[in-house]
């Protein structure tokens, strides 16, 4: 009688080698792309912050007069051009009051010379520029009319 040789089943050394080295380019590749998702995950945020904080120098100086005496300290600006050339590094209230956890931020603002509009009204262009930790230069541009 000849001997039957018997079918070996389960996986060489070769294979589980081969296997697991797949298995570790695959994790490398999800991990590194999770990863970058993660580390610019705030800078949505930090731009909405930095775009609220333009908003509100801009409402604030809006919200002043067209023209009127020249003031110092920015809790006597009482009109649009005593905002020129401000510059605050780090968010200040309308007091002068630094705003707690905003002192990354630099904020500037440019107020430009009457021009006139369509219909004879006068304008002064108000330019207020954030920059901060991932922000440079966010600019948000408004108009004081004269009316």
């Amino acid at each position: 009688m000849t001997a039957r040789l018997k079918r070996q089943r389960g996986t060489t050394l070769v294979e589980l080698i081969l296997s697991m080295v797949i298995i570790s380019i695959a994790l490398v590749g999800i991990l590194s792309v999770i990863n970058l998702t993660v580390s610019h995950s705030a800078d949505p945020v930090v731009e909405h912050q930095a775009l609220a904080i333009a908003e509100s120098y801009l409402e604030e100086i809006s919200l002043q007069a067209y023209s009127g005496n020249p003031s110092t300290g920015r809790s006597n600006f009482d009109d649009v051009d005593d905002y020129n050339n401000l510059i605050n590094t780090g968010v200040r209230d309308q007091q002068g009051n630094a705003v707690t956890g905003l002192s990354q931020y630099t904020v500037k603002v440019a107020v430009t010379a009457a021009t006139a509009l369509t219909g004879g009204v006068n304008a002064k262009k108000i330019t207020v520029t954030v920059s901060g930790p991932g922000v440079s230069g966010l600019s948000l541009v408004g108009y004081k009319a004269e009316y």
